[in-house]
Order: structure tokens, then sequence, then C-alpha cells
């Protein structure tokens, strides 16, 4: 497994590779064949009544990615935010050794008995708390180190107060529908992100839940736009949308792959920005226009219209590294306008330096939140904290 990982973590830590190496993964997914408890991929552990998955193991690559993030030293206290399996928490146990100690929180009860059973056979410096991890472990204290191994939407005051002064969170934030595992490090009263990746996790539950619209369009349906932040849409405006013939603008933008690491937060600055999910069976039948990513476009509503974003590919060049144009596809009375409004905000990207653009986050607790300057490229005001995201140039 290990071996297999370190193609994707090329700078993997000796002491992450020991641990890995150390503690066995299928102690925590009994009833997962070995090839699949040892594989890559995540694998989903428990699902609701309706069949969403709720709890899962995440990828191996992924684990390392945050372990190798978090740097956890012999003898750190780690608070560990969404148990799950119980595995990252052996890991981190592992990794701060009988000086350290672990303290992990499940929000499902089931979830929270199943990886206690399967710790204590294993650790005895780890300690699984059943409870909501929005409000930080039960005894207090502080944590050297605080890890999120779910889609958070926000930084609750809790974490703030637990986290030591020279400590690390990493945390999956999710920001406007967009969600970058981010690391923190405090810097006086702000968290200034190490590191920002793109990465996906199972979303929190209970306080930290997302809040998020979810606008149906077609039949099947064909089409689900999706909102972050509980912003006002009207839906049945939106309703009559696919009716109209579709309008493409292109923005003369080309990428390999078409990857356009970060433009989504450029997107996420114009108002209605949203994602929209896409069925294949529309896509294979023409009622819709191919999407950039068929998992869930970005594009933006407004007043009964619509526009996300699709590709083509361009001719000649490195056919072992393709590239594809980017462009903009819209469904509405205003159809054009709105896709020739989103493909200029492409072109904005590219001419403030398109791929070679970077991002920084800050967050600041709510009560003393800086008023964003010129440069932000947005803000995203939480619960208990302010969220700003910033360009940054290589």
């Amino acid at each position: 497994m290990v071996e297999e990982l370190r193609p994707w973590i090329p700078n993997l830590s000796d002491r992450v590779d020991a641990a890995m190496r150390a503690v066995p993964r299928h102690l925590f997914l009994p009833d997962v064949p070995l090839e699949r408890a040892y594989g890559l991929d995540p694998v989903v552990t428990h699902r609701d009544a309706d069949g969403v998955p709720i709890s899962s193991a995440s990828g191996t690559a992924t684990v390392a990615g945050m372990l190798q993030q978090l740097d956890v030293r012999t003898g750190h206290r780690v608070l560990e935010i969404g148990a799950g399996t119980g595995y990252n928490a052996a890991l981190l146990a592992r990794l701060v050794g009988p000086s350290g100690s672990v303290t992990t929180i499940e929000y499902d009860e089931v979830v929270a008995a199943e990886a206690e059973e399967a710790l204590s056979t294993l650790c005895g410096n780890v300690t699984v708390v059943h409870g909501d991890g929005m409000l930080g472990a039960p005894e207090g204290g502080l944590f050297d180190r605080i890890v999120v191994t779910a889609g958070a939407w926000d930084i609750p005051r809790a974490w703030w107060e637990q986290l030591a002064d020279d400590g690390v969170l990493v945390v999956p934030l999710r920001i406007l529908g967009l969600t970058r595992t981010v690391v923190f490090e405090q810097v006086g009263a702000c968290l200034c992100s190490r590191s920002v990746a793109e990465d996906g996790f199972m979303p929190m539950r209970g306080a930290g839940a997302v809040h998020e619209q979810n606008i149906p369009l077609g039949v099947g349906p064909d089409l689900v736009i999706r909102i972050d932040d509980d912003r006002p849409t009207d839906a049945s405006a939106l309703h009559g949308a696919l009716d109209h013939p579709v309008a493409v603008s292109w923005s003369g933008v080309s990428a390999p792959w078409g990857w356009t690491e970060h433009l989504d937060f450029w997107l996420a600055a114009l108002d209605g920005f949203c994602r929209c999910l896409i069925s294949r069976e529309a896509v294979d039948a023409g009622r819709l226009t191919a999407p950039k990513e068929l998992w869930g476009s970005m594009g933006v509503v407004e007043d009964g219209t619509l526009a996300y974003l699709t590709t083509r590919t361009r001719s000649g060049g490195d056919p072992e590294l393709p590239k594809y144009e980017i462009g903009a596809c819209g469904y509405g009375s205003q159809g054009t306008d709105l896709a020739g409004r989103l493909a200029e905000r492409v072109r904005a990207w590219d001419r403030e330096g398109g791929a070679h653009l970077g991002v920084k986050v800050e967050a600041y607790p709510i009560d003393a939140a800086p008023v964003p300057a010129s440069e932000v490229l947005l803000a995203a005001d939480k619960h208990d904290s302010r969220i700003l995201v910033l360009a940054e140039r290589s």
C-alpha cells in the first residue's frame, strides 16, 4: 500500500511512512476484502436510510498527505475531529508515541463505538469521544495539532480556543461551495494558511453541517444547481431555463487537460456563483452541453438564467498532453449574456496569471475580523469566523 501511494506523496516523511507500514488498516475495515482495505481508494463504511454515504475511510494518499502536512511530533497532544474507522487516530497515536496523546471525536454513536473497539486492541493513548466535534474536546486543554477529517463549513470558537499558540490546524474548509484542505498556523489573531490543496471529504454533520440549496431542473433531473450559505435564489424562475437553446461563449483560454487550479475562486467572486451537477444521461442524449467536470462544473445563476463551464479540445500540440479550451454555456432568456460574462471571468483569471496563480487563506474570529482589502479575492462570513481568500502569484 505504501509503495503504491508514494508516487502521489513523493516527499513522504520517514515517520509517516513507518507509521503507515506499522498500523494494520484491515483491522479498521473488517468487512472489506484485503485488496480494497489496502488499496488507494476511499471506502464507504456507513450510509443513511436513503443510501447516502455518511462515513468512510479516506483514500490512503489523502491520509498520508494530511499527516505529512500536520507534522506531528513525539509527545504532541492531538485532537482529531471525525474518528471514522479509527485508522487515522491509530496512525496519530503511533506518531505521538507513548508520551503523547490523541483525542478523537465522532458524531455518530455507532461509528464511534466501532472505532473505539478497533483502537482498543492497538492503542493505549487514544481517547474516543462520542459527540459533536464543533464543540471541541470536552475535557478542554490545549492541543499542539488539530486535524479535521470531514468537510467543515466553519472554524468554530472551540478550535480557536483549544489550539496551542504554536499549533497547527489542518481542515478541509468549505468556502462558498469550494472545499480546500488548508494547513493553518497561528499568527497573532489570524490563522494563516501554510498550504492550500484541493480535496474532497464527507461533509460534517451536527452543528457544523453545511447549509446548501439543491435545485433540480429537467427530467431525471438533468441538472442540479447547488448553492451554499443560504444565498437567496428564485428557484421557481429557473425551472424553464433548460427549455431555451444553449448559448456557448469561448474564452480563448486553454490548459493541458483543461486543468485550471483555483479558477473556481475567481468565479466564486461573482454574484450567483453555484455548482452545476449535470447527469451523464442528459449529455449523452444531447439535452445538455457537456460540462467541464461532470461531477460538478462551476457556474452562475441570475434571474432565471444559468451558465456553467464547458470545454473543447484544441488541435495540435502534444498528444500526450492535450489542451482544452475553456468556455461557458448558458441556458435561459439571458443565456448569451451570462455565458459571455462567465467566459470573460475566465479570461480575467488568465490575464492575472492563470495557472501560475495560487491562493492563500486567512481566518479571523468573526468578532475581530478585518474589513477585506481590495486585493482580497473573496470573503465569507461564517458563524464564528471570517474567511478571506487572497490571490498569490508564484
